[in-house]
């Protein structure tokens, strides 16, 4: 199982403490204290989380963990299991039933004209941990640096989590994701309007920023 590892400052700053490798960056989705937290309070939280918290590709989400350390969860057995992976290639994978076959064809073709339009490469996996592939989803999707791998989990709170390659960091601004996932992801968003219906909007939504001029201003508004 690939080990995950925080790279120098040099290499990667990071918004979220959750690092995967030197060229992708995983957005908590509730990681909005950071700006306003001592340098102690940071390091400690990033050595924590680079240890203990949950990875994507492992098999756990990136978990909603605020700086102040209140309300997380430990990843102590990483998921691979490739047999829930879909024998043909698809970019919406949803192992957890949240969306009918319907939304699944939209969204794929979302996501393929986004694709043909900017070169970035949104994935999507839908699961309740821990039933989900877990590690065997990055060799799936050949995960590079224009990927954003969108994990919708309800599990731990916000059902909104994202893994985000260093070519997509450098051209949209790191809030874009906390503020999507604060919109859209939030659990009286999900409850309220279904996991379906939290997907559907957070894909059009990244769509759309992905879509915008890179700018200052860029995503600076959540469609």
């Amino acid at each position: 199982m690939a080990m995950l590892f925080r790279p120098p400052p040099s290499q990667c700053r990071s918004f979220s403490p959750f690092v995967f490798n030197s060229s992708s960056r995983e957005v908590s989705s509730s990681s909005r204290l950071s700006l306003k937290t001592s340098g102690d309070e940071e390091n400690w939280v990033s050595r924590f989380r680079s240890k203990s918290l949950s990875l994507v590709f492992s098999g756990a989400l990136a978990i909603g963990l605020s700086l102040s350390g209140v309300g997380f969860a430990e990843a102590k057995v990483g998921v691979n299991k490739p047999e829930l992976l879909p024998k043909e290639f698809t970019s919406v994978i949803d192992v957890a039933d949240f969306l009918s076959n319907g939304q699944e064809k939209r969204i794929a073709q979302e996501i393929a004209n986004l694709e043909k339009d900017t070169g970035f490469k949104l994935r999507v996996l839908a699961q309740n941990y821990p039933v989900t592939p877990g590690l065997a989803i990055k060799d799936f999707w050949q995960v590079d640096d224009s990927t954003i791998v969108f994990v919708a989990d309800p599990t731990f709170g916000n059902i909104l989590n994202f893994n985000v390659g260093a070519t997509v960091d450098l051209d949209i601004p790191r809030s874009f994701w906390s503020r999507l996932a604060g919109k859209y992801g939030n659990m009286f968003y999900w409850k309220e309007k279904g996991e379906d219906a939290s997907i559907e909007a957070a894909v059009m939504a990244i769509s759309s920023c992905l879509r915008e001029p890179v700018g200052r201003n860029n995503c600076a508004e959540i469609q």
